[in-house]
């Protein structure tokens, strides 16, 4: 089956000059517009043309935003109802998965969400205009800031299909100008969305600074025309080492690289899991949901999971009572939230059928066919393979102290799922000093995230400029040119 991704260029959709490419999964084929015959058009030249964005008011892109979501109800958008069809050949996700986040679209553009994001990570009166800020009395000048868009292009990711509605509400709240680059495994979820834009209002600001393109990543005629400061400001990359590489060889003053990669995440289980067991049924139905939510398919999943059983015969016994409740508990999840994996790795199924040689090191509860597994180590080391877990496949690790797992912390550890909650507190400086990234309630890894940083950083106040107007005494610059006063 071939579908049909549009070129959509500031409020015209293009679907002529179509060239084939394939999904991510074999059996998944579309066709998109050639995009190098327009370039020209695609770019904002002149940043002078984003005046338009300044002339309407925060509240009119609250509210468009409010009407565009009204439009995205999955089940009478007929964009969307394709977008639907394709993902299910392309994404990772099962279809009851994908479904249940087609149908959290809409709610993501609610006005009080859009607010809440605005003023959260950035401050609606930095969006609104120039904001004065205190000054000492002895000051001879006055500052003020103010958040300006800036022209960008978004190399997003297609794990999930919010990602695409996240980059619509967040370019426009920023008054920016982008250029999506829709991924291979979810090429027309954005596209479906923008279009309804076009048909809300195909000459609305909003509509007229976002543009919507596939092309096959790394093409250097159209990246080395796109990636060029007299064309964009900015590149935010959601990618994994060879796709930021390949953004990387264009880098050059005037052009800022924001990267979201991909991380590792992980589980820490204090021995108070072992307590009793009620507690650790719970504890294992927690870690099912943060090791088997999205299918395993996000970064905030846990992988590698370390537990305070002690690694001695007793140890290893709960350990393994604990691996064989979170395979059961695992098989257990609302199929909204995971199925068995309908693509499971080859490779890693190779991995886990090579563990059964290996019983003196390793324990597998499952991993038969494609419902998932859960390995106990006999060590306090994971898998060699550990990089390479997914699929609803966690890797359990007997520790005699959490020492051994907050050593295990770096600069590519994004979520770390904690239990219990006294755990946490006591460890939270040092897992961030190490490079932890975001730190949760055990089983709480994959659901809704409020407002915040992202990897480490404010994707948000990244995507604009930070600009400062500033005014001083006349009369105490006359004295200062005069001798008379020493700035």
């Amino acid at each position: 089956m071939s579908f049909k991704v549009p070129l959509i260029v500031r409020g015209q959709v293009i679907e002529s000059d179509l060239v084939e490419y394939g999904g991510r999964r074999e059996a998944a084929r579309f066709r998109a517009p050639a995009l190098a015959s327009h370039l020209a058009a695609l770019v904002l030249e002149a940043p002078s043309r984003m005046a338009d964005l300044y002339q309407i008011s925060f509240d009119e892109i609250v509210a468009f935003l409010g009407k565009l979501g009204e439009r995205l109800d999955p089940d009478r958008n007929t964009y969307l109802q394709e977008a639907f069809e394709l993902s299910r050949l392309t994404s990772g996700l099962s279809e009851p998965i994908l479904r249940h986040h087609y149908r959290q679209i809409p709610g993501y553009f609610e006005p009080r969400v859009v607010r809440e994001l605005a003023e959260r990570l950035i401050g609606r009166a930095y969006l609104e205009g120039w904001v004065e800020q205190p000054a000492a009395p002895q000051d001879i000048s006055r500052l003020r800031i103010r958040a300006f868009g800036a022209r960008a292009v978004h190399v997003i990711a297609g794990n999930v299909p919010v990602v695409g509605a996240t980059t619509v509400i967040r370019n426009a709240v920023t008054r920016s100008d982008a250029i999506v680059k829709t991924p291979s495994n979810d090429p027309l979820t954005t596209a479906a969305i923008v279009r309804t834009m076009v048909d809300v209002a195909a000459d609305h600001p909003l509509t007229r600074h976002v543009s919507v393109a596939y092309w096959k990543g790394g093409d250097p005629e159209i990246e080395e025309y796109l990636y060029d400061p007299r064309r964009i400001e900015k590149i935010i990359a959601w990618g994994g080492f060879a796709g930021i590489q390949s953004v990387k060889r264009y880098l050059q003053p005037g052009l800022d690289l924001i990267t979201l990669d991909p991380k590792h995440s992980s589980s820490l289980i204090g021995r108070e899991a072992f307590e009793s067991g009620s507690t650790l049924q719970s504890v294992a139905r927690r870690l099912a949901l943060d090791i088997g939510g999205l299918n395993q398919e996000g970064c905030v999943n846990a992988r590698v999971i370390y537990v305070e059983s002690g690694t001695d015969a007793a140890g290893i016994e709960r350990a393994d009572q604990l691996g064989a409740l979170t395979f059961a508990a695992l098989q257990s999840l609302p199929d909204f939230l995971s199925t068995p994996h309908k693509a499971f790795d080859r490779e890693l199924k190779a991995e886990l059928d090579a563990l059964s040689l290996l019983e003196d090191e390793y324990r597998v509860f499952g991993g038969r066919r494609n419902e998932g597994a859960v390995i106990v180590s006999r060590s306090s080391q994971p898998v060699d393979f550990a990089r390479q877990l997914a699929c609803r496949v966690g890797n359990l690790v007997p520790v005699d102290s959490l020492e051994t797992a907050v050593r295990s912390v770096n600069a590519y550890t994004q979520t770390i799922g904690i239990y219990p909650e006294s755990l946490k507190e006591s460890l939270r400086d040092r897992l961030a000093l190490h490079g932890a990234q975001r730190l949760v309630s055990l089983g709480a890894a994959t659901l809704h995230q409020h407002p915040g940083p992202q990897d480490g950083i404010e994707p948000l106040r990244r995507m604009v400029k930070w600009i400062t107007e500033e005014t001083f005494d006349g009369r105490r610059l006359d004295e200062t040119v005069a001798g008379r006063h020493e700035v």
